[in-house]
């Protein structure tokens, strides 16, 4: 069971004594998603709305404090849940145990109200994930219900 926060990060390094060209740089940062009803899992409540970065400066905080010293966040933007079945399931599960902590009514209007179409399932056989190898987009709304949507093969 494996699920991770994906984000756009810009960033600048600090460098000691010398100048950097190009000055920033830019890569794909996957937070590890806490497991469902374990401390830290409500960070799609805590950080996202409707798919985006809630507050900019929290998720630039959140991103730069898994960095190393010396290398600053710039921008960050959040791109999607990846996330397998198993972690899927185990989410649904776990909002709808706790519907008022996410403040909703059902785990499908919750999932649909912060994360929005942003769940990518992720075959957990797939050896590439990169290649769209047993990917599929899910929107959040399906995602809630358990039913798959559009495979990402195009």
């Amino acid at each position: 069971m494996e699920a991770a926060y994906v984000f756009g990060v810009r960033f600048t390094l600090s460098p000691r004594r010398a100048r950097i060209d190009p000055e920033s740089f830019e890569t794909t940062l996957r937070i590890p998603a806490a497991t469902p009803g374990e401390e830290g899992w409500l960070l799609f409540r805590d950080a996202l709305w409707r798919g985006e970065a809630n507050d900019a400066d929290h998720v630039r905080r959140l991103c730069g404090d898994r960095l190393p010293e010396g290398v600053e966040v710039l921008s960050a933007e959040f791109r999607e849940l990846e996330t397998d079945e198993a972690y899927l399931a185990a989410l649904r599960a776990a909002v709808g145990d706790d519907l008022a902590a996410v403040r909703s009514d059902s785990a499908r209007e919750a999932l649909h109200k912060y994360l929005g179409s942003s769940i990518r399932v992720v075959d957990a056989d797939a050896t590439d994930a990169a290649d769209g190898d047993g990917d599929r987009e899910v929107d959040a709304t399906d995602a809630a219900g358990g039913d798959a949507t559009d495979d990402r093969a195009e």
